[in-house]
């Protein structure tokens, strides 16, 4: 694979959320890339001919699809309309806009979702579309596996060099803490957070702790999309992650202590678990050179600290 020299314009679509506000943190670690953002405001990525107007005129060298609808397991399963609607509509936007406009490279970010629900472990690319998904997200998952596919017909069709990434469960600055609609750690962290403001002595979660997940911060991830841009160029996804997971049993009592919260911690059983374990064979990027930096528990503190300082206001 011939690197491709990041020089030029990055297009972050979705620039404000966790993962791309992460990339457009790590473009000042690349003095050749010049960020290019949007608010919603500015350009509404549903909106197929604003999307088109905006490619025409700008014409970016680079483009990171990191702007999705996304959420926890109520949130995917109250609204699976919207999880797959919106999704499909931002992708089928994007993507071939930015082919007409002739985008250098693209970089769709999919979900780990997108693997069957009793995928082997560590899941490695190929088990795409081998089994049954999670009931609880495959609206979701659905959407993601399209863009998947929408990249690797645009490569196969026309040539063009759009490749996808496969983020595990990701947490970082500007991550999401609502209430009902966040992911499992943001959650944690508000949980116990305000179980220890109002004096607690007990905090219920969902499930029965068991299922593992893998966690990492998306400072990593950015780091990761970057050197994809770089280094990759192949149909096949790429995962990324960090190869090690924790059961949500322990990732609970981190999240307890980087809180400072006393309580105990019950555990609602009649509530759905989810995937019983989701670690991603990260052999792929690894034989990039890339690794991720930040351990679990320095990341937790440090999302627990952001959290402190800007959402629970």
């Amino acid at each position: 694979m011939t690197p491709t020299p990041l020089q030029g314009t990055l297009f972050i679509a979705g620039h404000r959320g966790l993962a791309g506000s992460a990339i457009l943190r790590a473009c000042a670690s690349r003095p050749g890339l010049r960020p290019l953002t949007r608010t919603r405001q500015e350009l509404d990525l549903l909106d197929p001919a604003a999307v088109q107007r905006f490619f025409q005129a700008e014409k970016p060298d680079f483009v990171v699809l990191a702007a999705a609808k996304v959420g926890g397991i109520h949130a995917n399963r109250t609204f699976p309309v919207d999880f797959l609607l919106h999704n499909l509509q931002i992708q089928n936007n994007v993507i071939p806009a930015a082919h007409a406009a002739g985008v250098k490279k693209l970089l769709f970010l999919g979900s780990s979702c997108i693997y069957p629900k009793l995928a082997p472990q560590p899941i490695p690319e190929s088990a795409l579309l081998t089994g049954p998904l999670e009931p609880t997200n495959d609206a979701y998952a659905l959407a993601k596996i399209a863009g998947i596919r929408l990249c690797q017909a645009y490569r196969q069709q026309y040539g063009a060099s759009f490749i996808s990434a496969m983020p595990t469960n990701l947490y970082g600055p500007g991550d999401n803490f609502h209430p009902e609609h966040s992911h499992v750690l943001p959650a944690l962290i508000r949980k116990f957070h305000e179980a220890k403001s109002r004096g607690d002595s007990h905090v219920t979660l969902w499930g029965s702790g068991t299922p593992r997940r893998e966690f990492l911060h998306s400072d990593d991830l950015a780091e990761a999309c970057l050197l994809l841009l770089e280094k990759y160029d192949a149909p096949d996804p790429v995962n990324v992650g960090c190869g090690e997971d924790v059961t949500i049993a322990e990732l609970a009592a981190l999240v307890r202590q980087a809180t400072g919260f006393a309580g105990e911690i019950r555990w609602d059983t009649s509530m759905p678990d989810g995937t019983p374990r989701k670690l991603l064979d990260i052999t792929r990027i690894s034989s990039l050179g890339w690794r991720p930096h930040i351990p679990l528990d320095q990341g937790i503190a440090s999302a627990c600290r952001w959290f402190l300082e800007h959402a629970s206001r």
